[in-house]
């Protein structure tokens, strides 16, 4: 039976092959972006870095097969991320000119940490990304895995925590929406893009 444990630093590359394995709408990202390193070093390994008291993954005896990560201070993760993570990565990936490509895209994402920035989730300063292979998917196991997380963050005083979403995957939208996320309005995305709740369980 799996089960939920505190991130650990042997867990670094089952967490960067899940993120890849699950980091296009939930599906294998490898044809969209072939580059293996760049997806986890945006989305999975910097929190891992940053804030591994708040990374927990599920552990199913044989090693990690998902994972809930995420930082308590939104801000404070966006300076770290540009001061501290980016630079050792931006000779490998400098930006480009004039995007023409997903990984074009993505590399722009990764130059811009300020992104996180959003004025409308000010009041959910903490953010979070979750993801299982599919094979452990629908079990139970993401509402376990969010439910730990909430509990860190909710004993480290944090009041509210938001993500960001594919408005068009159905299934993360209905799972949100039965932990008691809501949509949160943001200027320039669609309905949907961005949702929040409190911490308190």
């Amino acid at each position: 039976m799996p089960i939920i444990r505190p991130y650990r630093p042997e867990d670094r590359a089952a967490v960067a092959e899940i993120c890849i394995l699950t980091g296009d709408a939930g599906g294998d990202s490898r044809r969209r972006f072939p580059d293996p390193d760049l997806l986890p070093s945006i989305f999975a390994l910097p929190y891992v870095e940053h804030e591994p008291e708040l990374a927990f993954v599920l552990d199913d005896g044989g090693g990690a097969v998902g994972y809930v990560l995420g930082t308590a201070d939104t801000p404070a993760f966006a300076a770290w991320f540009r001061e501290e993570w980016l630079p050792p990565l931006a000779a490998r990936y400098p930006r480009p000119a004039q995007p023409a490509t997903p990984l074009d895209w993505l590399v722009g994402v990764l130059h811009d940490p300020e992104r996180m920035l959003v004025a409308e989730v000010a009041d959910h300063p903490a953010h979070l990304h979750i993801d299982l292979l599919p094979g452990y998917q629908g079990a139970g196991h993401g509402r376990a895995l969010m439910t730990t997380f909430l509990a860190a963050l909710d004993g480290r005083g944090v009041p509210g925590v938001h993500l960001q979403m594919d408005p068009a995957n159905g299934a993360a939208r209905a799972f949100y929406d039965r932990l008691g996320f809501r949509a949160i309005a943001v200027a320039g995305f669609p309905e949907g893009a961005f949702m929040g709740r409190t911490t308190a369980l």
